[in-house]
């Protein structure tokens, strides 16, 4: 089965290539491997001590942030590598002020696991959430090196647990640690007999709380609500814009609507611009921004009190722009695999909307459940869900409480993390 993998790899390393020619994100995932292990030794030196952690793309990389942080409060001297998988990732992330190294995760390859590990050397190396790369992994067992799984989440359908699973399970043993968010996973593991293993939560609850203690303040999304009603929505897909664009348009001009569509590009958003029949402004058209460290700062070309909906258009500033909404409506619900992230708005104290496939999410289902988030199906459901929502402030402030306690209820998962790699 070894044999037949590493094949697998490398004929799909080559067949990338030739996607890339035609794909835009592909030309990125391929191009941006190319300097990686130049990269690394330029900015790695022998002597170095250093920590590795690895996300598949952007909302991995969110969830481990808390447990980047506290490692690098603990091993201020250590350097941090940080790699991606996905240019979804490592192109919005790449300039972040946590690792001192971002990078591509090279394929995975025999020679590629030996070659980046020998470069970073790493003392303890993290996975977050999933992502089993079996190369990777085995050179990390044969190197000594600590390997722990974060905030990982196992299901019954994963080849770890089919009859045909040994391979899979075999990149398992190499783990020292696994940190998994429920019960479920536990037990699923303890079943293919892995008992190293704690349910420790899921970091991400550490991630939004943490939110609260920042600046979320933006003057021109201030300017735009004008103390007016204000629904959010965010990471939209077009299922979802086509259902709110039609109750936008029929709406009072007393509530106000931001969009932050998940694809901006201009296209598409000129689309969604003209499909609105209310005064509609983009970011891009009517802000001007700079990035001053971490932080961006910005200069309104024009007021945007008189506009009725403003359309974001660029990304990095959705989380802050949660903390204004007086309702949220968040995207992916009509796809696969389903919703985005719903603990942004909902650490806020915002009531949540939602499409109806969200299942495969722990966090909403028990929101759903909890009736902190309201799960709709179709045109006339959004419409009723807004329509109470706007309503009665009691239903809403109602619904805002139990997402907010919800969230600090569950807030902790670093701390466990950090109590067993410090034990």
């Amino acid at each position: 089965m070894n044999q037949i993998y590493n094949l697998i790899v490398i004929l799909a390393s080559q067949l990338l290539k030739i996607i890339a020619v035609f794909s835009p994100k592909m030309k990125l995932f391929v191009n941006g491997r190319k300097s990686v292990f130049q990269t690394l030794a330029n900015k790695i030196q022998s002597s170095d001590k250093t920590i590795w952690f690895h996300a598949a793309s952007l909302g991995e990389y969110e969830q481990g942030l808390p447990v980047i942080e506290a490692i690098k409060q603990q091993f201020p001297t250590h350097k941090i590598v940080v790699t991606f998988f996905s240019p979804s990732g490592y192109e919005v992330r790449k300039n972040n002020t946590i690792a001192d190294v971002t990078v591509y995760l090279p394929m995975d390859t025999i020679s590629n696991a030996k070659k980046f590990i020998k470069l970073v050397h790493p003392e303890m190396a993290f996975f977050i959430k999933y992502e089993y790369w079996p190369n990777y992994l085995n050179e990390l067992k044969n190197q000594q090196i600590k390997t722990y799984l974060i905030s990982g989440i196992l299901r019954e359908n994963q080849a770890f647990f089919k009859w045909y699973g040994g391979f899979y399970r075999n990149a398992l043993k190499t783990f020292d640690y696994f940190f998994v968010q429920n019960d479920r996973s536990k037990i699923l593991l303890q079943s293919i007999g892995f008992n190293n293993v704690k349910v420790s939560g899921d970091t991400r609850f550490d991630r939004v709380v943490s939110i609260l203690e920042r600046d979320n303040s933006l003057d021109f999304i201030e300017q735009f609500k004008d103390n007016k009603t204000i629904i959010v929505m965010g990471s939209s897909w077009p299922k979802d814009e086509n259902l709110l664009v039609n109750y936008i348009n029929q709406s009072s001009d007393e509530v106000k609507f931001i969009i932050a569509p998940h694809n901006i590009k201009s296209e598409q958003i000129q689309e969604l611009k003209k499909s609105i029949s209310k005064k509609t402004v983009l970011f891009s058209e009517n802000v001007e921004t700079r990035l001053i460290g971490s932080d961006v700062e910005t200069r309104l070309i024009a007021s945007l009190q008189e506009y009725n909906v403003f359309i974001i258009d660029t990304i990095g500033i959705l989380t802050k722009i949660y903390s204004y909404a007086d309702i949220a409506y968040v995207g992916g619900g009509f796809g696969n695999p389903g919703v985005h992230n719903i603990l942004e708005p909902a650490t806020f104290g915002v009531p949540v909307v939602i499409g109806p496939n969200y299942s495969h999410f722990a966090e909403a289902t028990a929101l759903v459940n909890m009736e902190g988030c309201i799960s709709i199906q179709n045109q006339i459901q959004l419409n009723e869900s807004f329509d109470l929502l706007l309503q009665n402030k009691e239903e809403r402030l109602e619904k805002g409480h139990i997402c907010s306690t919800f969230v600090q209820m569950n807030k902790g998962a670093t701390q466990t993390i950090m109590n067993h790699i410090l034990s």
